[in-house]
């Protein structure tokens, strides 16, 4: 997206919050006094004009609400659980593959050097040894004071697809489009660091950007920006909640795209809907229960997709890439990798994950690393764990809803920053 909306919406922004002060009054006229010429020592001094009222001060913008989300609590490493029991090599290899961004941040330089010094021939027993001695571990506690959250799964699902638009291939992924206007509050509140708006300037107003359903329609505003056209309206969806994804076209090249944007609404369940509309049970509405409910109901698809406002721009990847890209700015390692709240955890740490496998009580006990986010990760103990390619990938992926806790290993000597109950912002 080319710089110039941006920094149109940011002077906008600013206008908006600190050009609230009305202009003084002018001047009020004074009519003197005539006096003919020999009695103008006795005329009477003319009145003084009273100096204009200065204007108000502007009233400061009013400091946002944080909302408090969790915190991390210092242990001991003897309170996680079958720590030095699991295997860790990909673990160190997730983990410096995110120092390619973590190294540019001072707390990371001293851990970051030391993993790119552990040779490969490591032994399991000195990779855990490197993690204890340039990592202290803090437990996840939600805002509630719970330990305990979700874990569910995502994965880089494979689409059929064209370059240009036929019969089959209806339904685009569209690029960012260069309306939408991206601001980060940050810049104003650090408080709010990963929170972002997003709109679109109508003459000197900034508004909403386009919902799923002003997007997806014939007469669409975003028409030219279609990076490839897909036969399957649900697995192009599905490709906006995973934010990766390969099309096939029928030459067998396969095009790698990745999370560009999001258009600024707020995600909504579709499946919460199903269920509140007596459409699917709530056992059902795994991925392959609503690929099968919107087979079986085509002309239902559309007013359902659309009750989800949020929509997602992508980009082209590298083909060559080993994995998509995350939110950290580097590949994902597939059962390595971890979306998670960047508001309570850190990208590119790593993350003990204490978890089973989907549909089982199999213990699931991983270190992970947080290198994506996504619409629907939200809160302290929550996480999306990254499955890999294709469809056994698609298979665990959506089967996953478990019951999970988690540990963040941060660099000793680091604190991180305190987190704020709602509303007590500063």
């Amino acid at each position: 997206m080319s710089p110039a909306p941006r920094y149109a919406f940011a002077i906008l922004l600013a206008a908006l919050l600190f050009a609230c002060a009305t202009p003084a009054p002018p001047p009020r006229k004074v009519e003197l006094p005539t006096c003919p010429p020999a009695e103008k020592p006795a005329c009477p001094a003319p009145p003084v004009a009273p100096a204009p009222a200065p204007a108000p001060a502007p009233e400061p913008p009013p400091i946002p609400e944080v909302e408090y989300r969790g915190r991390l609590q210092p242990v001991a490493w003897t309170d996680i659980p079958d720590w030095g029991r699991e295997p860790l090599r990909e673990s160190l290899v997730a983990f410096s593959r995110g120092c390619a961004e973590l190294v540019k941040l001072e707390p990371w330089k001293v851990a970051c050097a030391a993993a790119d010094a552990v040779p490969p021939s490591a032994s399991e027993r000195e990779i855990a040894a490197f993690f204890t001695a340039h990592f202290d571990p803090h437990q996840v506690i939600n805002a509630d004071e719970t330990s305990a959250g979700v874990v569910t799964g995502y994965y880089e699902p494979l689409l059929r697809g064209s370059r240009t638009r036929t019969s089959t291939y209806r339904y685009p992924i569209y690029a960012v489009p260069q309306d939408l206007v991206v601001i980060d509050l940050a810049t104003v509140y650090p408080d709010l660091k990963h929170k972002r708006l997003r709109g679109r300037l109508d003459g000197n107003r900034v508004i909403p950007y386009y919902a799923r359903g002003d997007i997806d329609r014939d007469d669409t505003p975003l028409k030219g920006l279609e990076i490839a056209w897909v036969d399957d309206p649900i697995e192009l969806f599905f490709l906006h909640i995973q934010g990766s994804g390969q099309v096939r076209f029928e030459n067998g090249e396969n095009l790698r795209v990745g999370y560009a944007d999001q258009n600024g609404h707020p995600f909504r369940s579709v499946a919460r809907l199903l269920i509140q509309k007596r459409e699917l049970p709530a056992e059902r509405t795994s991925l392959q229960g609503m690929k099968d409910w919107a087979r079986r109901h085509p002309k239902k698809v559309k007013k359902y997709l659309d009750a989800n406002p949020s929509y997602v721009f992508f980009k082209v990847l590298e083909a060559n890439l080993p994995g998509p890209i995350g939110s950290l700015g580097v590949p994902l390692t597939a059962e390595r990798s971890i979306a998670v709240d960047p508001r309570v955890i850190p990208l590119g740490v790593p993350v003990y994950l204490a978890t089973t496998f989907p549909g089982s009580p199999r213990p699931l006990n991983r270190l992970m690393v947080a290198q994506d986010t996504g619409g629907a990760i939200n809160g302290g103990v929550r996480a999306d764990f990254f499955w890999g390619f294709g469809d056994e990938a698609g298979a665990l992926a959506g089967r996953m809803k478990q019951s999970g806790r988690l540990w963040v290993l941060l660099p000793k000597g680091y604190v991180p920053p305190a987190t704020v109950p709602k509303g007590t912002a500063s």
